[in-house]
């Protein structure tokens, strides 16, 4: 990944990651947590693709593993976040523009049972049962719920913000590129052809002095 991803990506997970642990966490909805890192997650999937979606993933979950106030074993929600990532990216255009809501929001949708079913999954097999005593069904639909409100105002802006990081003038194919060649395809088109133009009248002056000046010496021989 390149730097101004990784910087835009790494700012992006920890300060969604600040907001749900320290507002989020604290307004004791029922059922699931608004999960406002998910949502961060695959706003920058559908921008970066699978690659950068699961290396995001990755680094969002385990740092939300280690976050107080942290009640299960690191790695885990490191590991759900990885595959959401990656399958997220792979929703991507190939233009990285989305031309309607209906995708974001199925790839939420899809997210959020997925993420709560696996979640749930992994703790059963290392022995967590909360998610049995809580309802799994209660938490699929509050979490399906909560990042469907959430979505509209936190996918797009973040998407907007992962594609103005990518056009980035300094790099390759930039638009700096593109006007440079724009403006030597513009300089050879116009400015060339108007310098060729004065370059063959300068040719065509040189020639008709030389005549006049041959026809003058032989004028003078003839007398």
């Amino acid at each position: 990944m390149r730097f101004n991803r990784m910087l835009l990506s790494v700012t992006l997970v920890v300060v969604a990651l600040v907001i749900q642990v320290s507002v989020l966490a604290r307004l004791h909805l029922p059922g699931a947590v608004p999960d406002l890192v998910l949502l961060t997650v695959l706003a920058l999937a559908l921008v970066y693709g699978h690659v950068g979606g699961a290396l995001i993933g990755f680094g969002a979950g385990l740092l939300s593993d280690l976050a107080p106030p942290a009640d299960h074993a690191a790695g885990r929600y490191a590991l759900v976040l990885c595959v959401v990532g990656y399958l997220a990216g792979l929703a991507r255009p190939e233009n990285g523009r989305l031309k309607s809501a209906t995708g974001p929001m199925a790839v939420v949708v899809a997210a959020a049972i997925g993420s709560t079913v696996l979640y749930a999954g992994v703790g059963a097999l290392v022995g967590d049962t909360a998610a049995r005593h809580v309802g799994l069904s209660s938490l699929l639909i509050t979490a399906t719920l909560y990042d469907l409100l959430l979505a509209p105002f936190v996918v797009p802006v973040l998407m907007a913000l992962a594609r103005r990081a990518e056009n980035d003038p300094l790099s390759d194919g930039g638009p700096s590129a593109k006007t440079a060649d724009v403006s030597s395809g513009w300089l050879s088109s116009g400015t060339g052809l108007r310098i060729g133009s004065q370059r063959g009248g300068l040719r065509v002056k040189a020639a008709k002095a030389r005549v006049a000046r041959a026809g003058r010496i032989k004028g003078v021989k003839r007398l």
